[in-house]
């Protein structure tokens, strides 16, 4: 039975003790354990069991510099379409010794600033950002910081450092087409307020070529808020042909609405979604919409990191990774 107290986390010299070997042979065991027996190993993994003892990663980072953690900043977790993102990025990192902690922003560019300068301050080997850091201030702070930055499900010419992602104008636009190739005169917009959903209905309008009634929900969107914006949009046109949503969470919304008021759909109300949600093949009816593949993003932004952690050239700082319509029976 070991004395240490219950409410008082294990040392070092606790694990030593317990073993009955020096200080330094604990610490060798547990860090360098090529220079010690295999039976030395077995008695401090055996005291490391019996007292509780978590090593200090951040004493170990002050020596090596390496802290083996990565950041992440999402916007919510509640939105589906990034969770295939941070697993990619979860289990790559993984692979590669690291581990992901997460912040959310609530898509509040104050919090966002906030959640990174917290980050910024525990110094990780990396940072994961979903979006396009707007704020300059925070843009500076994380150059100066020389810790490795991917910006991810957004594209820019001019990242903060690596970025992966896609252009959400030029997702909008090829919406547009979509929707004038189906012929479709009086259509609508549903969208969170976000920037990058803006970026996306600012595209579509240009290829349009009007500007179109749109209905803004907070970010995240939701299913309730889908319901509220067709409402919404139908005061403003009841006419209307056909919605284009910003995300699948929003369309899905708008089709039970919709069919709650006796429309048809797509007869008399076609509507299309993005961010291919998995529920969206599987809704009745299923859900058209934008396919990215988050996961990849996810994979690539963590080989990003780890190769930049392990010194290695980035040959590709900016990759865009696309998207694809995916038209279902919504539309």
């Amino acid at each position: 039975m070991n004395d240490v107290s219950p409410f008082k986390a294990a040392t070092l010299h606790d694990v030593a003790k317990a073993a009955g070997v020096s200080l330094i042979t604990a610490s060798r065991a547990l860090g360098n354990p090529g220079v010690v027996s295999a039976k030395t190993i077995e008695k401090v993994q055996a005291a490391v069991e019996s007292t509780g003892y978590i090593p200090n990663l951040l004493a170990g980072g002050l020596k090596s510099k390496r802290s083996l953690m990565v950041g992440g900043i999402v916007p919510a977790l509640s939105v589906s379409q990034f969770l295939p993102t941070v697993q990619a990025l979860t289990t790559e990192l993984a692979a590669a010794g690291y581990q992901l902690i997460l912040g959310q922003t609530a898509y509040d560019a104050e919090r966002e600033e906030s959640v990174l300068n917290a980050m910024i301050g525990r110094q990780p080997d990396g940072i994961v950002i979903t979006g396009l850091v707007q704020s300059q201030r925070a843009r500076d702070r994380l150059r100066r910081s020389g810790i490795p930055v991917v910006e991810t499900w957004d594209l820019s010419d001019r990242p903060i450092d690596m970025v992966v992602g896609f252009s959400h104008l030029k997702v909008g636009g090829a919406l547009g087409g979509y929707f004038l190739g189906k012929g479709w005169k009086r259509i609508g917009i549903a969208s969170g307020d976000d920037h990058r959903a803006r970026m996306r209905r600012d595209g579509f309008q240009t290829t349009i070529g009007r500007e179109l009634p749109t209905a803004f929900v907070p970010a995240p969107s939701s299913l309730e808020l889908g319901r509220r914006a067709l409402g919404q949009l139908l005061e403003t046109d009841p006419e209307l042909a056909a919605i284009c949503c910003s995300s699948d969470q929003l369309a899905h919304g708008v089709i039970v609405e919709a069919l709650a008021r006796g429309l048809r759909v797509p007869q008399d109300l076609a509507i299309c979604g993005f961010g291919n949600a998995d529920f969206g093949a599987h809704t009745v009816p299923s859900i058209s919409t934008v396919h990215v593949d988050g996961a990849e993003i996810g994979r690539l932004a963590a080989q990003l990191i780890v190769a930049r952690c392990r010194g290695e050239a980035v040959a590709q700082p900016v990759i865009d990774v696309g998207f694809r319509i995916v038209e279902r029976q919504s539309t």
